[in-house]
């Protein structure tokens, strides 16, 4: 009787070892599945940008230097292999688009072009669309982070190679730019 109870725990406890790490598997798996989504709408911007860029050139020629750091930002993106390369490349293509937005200014016959502003639609809604699937992949990374930092999640992920991963957020250049004051010309 006493080893029928003997296997009877260790069953349990094979059981519930079985079931937490299915559950930081579906966890992970829900967090790849979030950038999947996030991947399209990137693969949209990736496709839209150098429709932009030479719309632009026709008017700033003179401002080669942030359009060649847009279309180079673009391809570090498109190249980045990892969920935590394409993050940190995408901060960089988004800075760069930041740059872009305050140039056009400089431009009022470019602001007018329904060339350009056809564009601008499509890059402000897929702009949206990234904002929306990045806020979901932030709250998978966010359970799958606490899965593997909890107790007793925590046992089961450091034996199997589960581990802490990144967000999707801003990055360091655009946040120093969010917390400037607006410049507000007439």
């Amino acid at each position: 009787m006493p080893v029928l109870i003997v296997v009877g725990i260790i069953a349990l406890i094979v059981i519930w070892v079985v079931s937490l790490y299915n559950g930081l598997v579906r966890l992970r798996n829900r967090r790849q599945n979030a950038f999947a989504d996030i991947d399209v709408q990137l693969r949209q911007r990736h496709d839209l940008v150098p429709q932009l860029v030479e719309t632009v050139k026709g008017y700033a020629t003179h401002e080669k230097d942030l359009l060649l750091k847009i279309t180079e930002a673009r391809s570090n993106a498109m190249a980045a292999t990892s969920i935590d390369d394409k993050i940190k490349a995408e901060q960089q293509l988004s800075s760069a688009l930041a740059g872009l937005k305050v140039q056009v200014e400089a431009y009022p016959d470019l602001k007018a072009n329904q060339n350009f502003l056809h564009l601008q639609e499509e890059l402000s809604d897929i702009e949206n669309k990234l904002a929306a699937a990045r806020r979901f992949f932030n709250g998978a990374t966010t359970e799958y982070n606490n899965a593997v930092e909890t107790f007793p999640g925590n046992l089961i992920a450091r034996n199997f190679g589960f581990g802490k991963e990144m967000f999707f957020d801003l990055g360091e250049d655009t946040r120093k730019k969010m917390e400037e004051p607006p410049q507000i010309k007439f």
